[in-house]
């Protein structure tokens, strides 16, 4: 019993120490911004384009993103939003029947699957917004694959708004050089850089600032974990999970500590 009164912190600690996506994110505000005014301008405005977001793993790409389409889902609902993760596709190839999935078209092959796709998203109907998480999955010999992909806007008529996340800088400059020779044919660049020190600080503070109580960890604490996380890599995952595995290190040295207590009124 005493332990569970002592041990709530250190469960609620670990808890908002989670990777999950916070309501606001700290440091983010100008990416934030422009992804709010891509999908403004093109969803909303119903103008196909596309937008490819880099960074290094841990730099808020994917909760930045996942936080606007939270905040914006009203304003979406009239869109049909497609959400794929390239890593869990089999092949490159595979992200053609995964999306006629998502969008209900009957089953086809080959050439045939890629017309019909083309043929939906040219025709008269809501606009469709397409993410592409791991994006650099679905390099391929030629890079077939991308290019379709980012081509698709460039159609006659088509409604497609296309959003691809992924680690490398560079992805369009090596992989889609071709894009560049149509007019308004190469993607929106938007680069997501490391996580400073005062970010992953103030990140890392705003977590724990949500446990009731005393501070579980201190701030030079927090301070000394976020220097070393961003002299390596900037990763707030990697800043997030430091800091949790040392709150489950207190948490089991204050559970030896409770069940050695003597108890209440000298009982054996």
């Amino acid at each position: 019993r005493l332990f569970r009164q002592e041990g709530t912190c250190y469960q609620q600690a670990k808890q908002v120490l989670h990777a999950a996506v916070p309501e606001r994110l700290q440091g983010r505000e100008r990416e934030t911004r422009i992804l709010r005014q891509f999908l403004q301008e093109h969803v909303l405005g119903r103008r196909p384009g596309s937008l490819y977001v880099s960074g290094a793993p841990g730099t808020g790409k994917t909760a930045c993103l996942s936080r606007v389409l939270l905040d914006c889902k009203d304003k979406l609902a009239g869109s049909r939003t497609v959400v794929l993760n390239c890593m869990a596709l089999g092949s490159p190839q595979s992200v053609f029947p995964a999306l006629a999935q998502q969008l209900g078209l009957p089953v086809a092959t080959g050439r045939e699957r890629i017309r019909s796709l083309e043929k939906h998203l040219t025709a008269q109907g809501p606009m469709v917004l397409l993410v592409l998480d791991e994006l650099d999955q679905l390099e391929s010999k030629g890079q077939d694959v991308l290019y379709t992909l980012f081509e698709w806007p460039q159609l006659p008529s088509s409604r497609l708004v296309l959003v691809g996340l992924a680690n490398a800088l560079d992805l369009t400059d090596r992989s889609l050089a071709r894009l560049g020779a149509h007019p308004g044919g190469s993607p929106r660049l938007l680069h997501f850089p490391p996580y400073t020190k005062e970010q992953l600080t103030r990140i890392l503070q705003e977590r724990l600032g949500q446990v009731a109580g005393d501070p579980v960890l201190d701030s030079a604490a927090l301070q000394f974990c976020a220097r070393k996380v961003s002299a390596v890599s900037g990763d707030a995952r990697k800043a997030l999970d430091v800091c949790r595995r040392a709150v489950e290190v207190v948490e089991l040295e204050v559970r030896g500590q409770t069940l050695l207590k003597p108890l209440p009124g000298g009982e054996s």
